[in-house]
């Protein structure tokens, strides 16, 4: 398992990964565009890609300008190996060293996502418009772990 900065030549991985997902799936999948990959991969914030055996298998993204993760997906077929706690561990350290922002995300109610999140000691900060549940981490929460 190795985890690189994404690069722009990822992106159609990036897009098969996040419409395969079956939890917090887009009820439309032209909602996200290469630009928007392109925007908050290289001007917004960082993302970070998963490879096992050259094989892009998950992605995170970082969006700095609203301090929250933008997207934390993994292909279906690799869920449980770690993938996710590896990329968002990698999010996690990259952003706490540029700033002591609190960070947030959101993800759908009753979700293996959800459950996620709080395995990996994320605050419930309530809701997050009307159909999803906000988490946030501060710097100090994740520099006790």
């Amino acid at each position: 398992m190795e985890i690189r900065e994404a690069i722009q030549n990822d992106i159609p991985e990036l897009h098969r990964i996040r419409n395969s997902v079956t939890e917090n799936a887009l009820s439309n999948p032209d909602l996200i565009k290469d630009e928007d990959y392109i925007n908050y991969l290289f001007l917004r914030g960082k993302g970070w890609v998963c490879e096992i055996n050259k094989k892009i298998v998950g992605f995170s993204v970082v969006d700095l300008k609203e301090n929250n993760v933008w997207a934390l997906f993994v292909d279906p077929a690799f869920e449980k190996a770690g993938v996710g706690k590896k990329l968002l561990t990698t999010l996690l350290n990259w952003y706490f060293k540029l700033t002591k922002e609190t960070i947030w995300l959101g993800t759908a109610f009753n979700t293996r996502a959800e459950e996620f999140y709080k395995r990996q000691r994320w605050i419930d900060a309530g809701f997050h418009g009307t159909n999803e549940r906000k988490f946030i981490m501060t710097y100090d929460q994740w520099n006790s772990q």
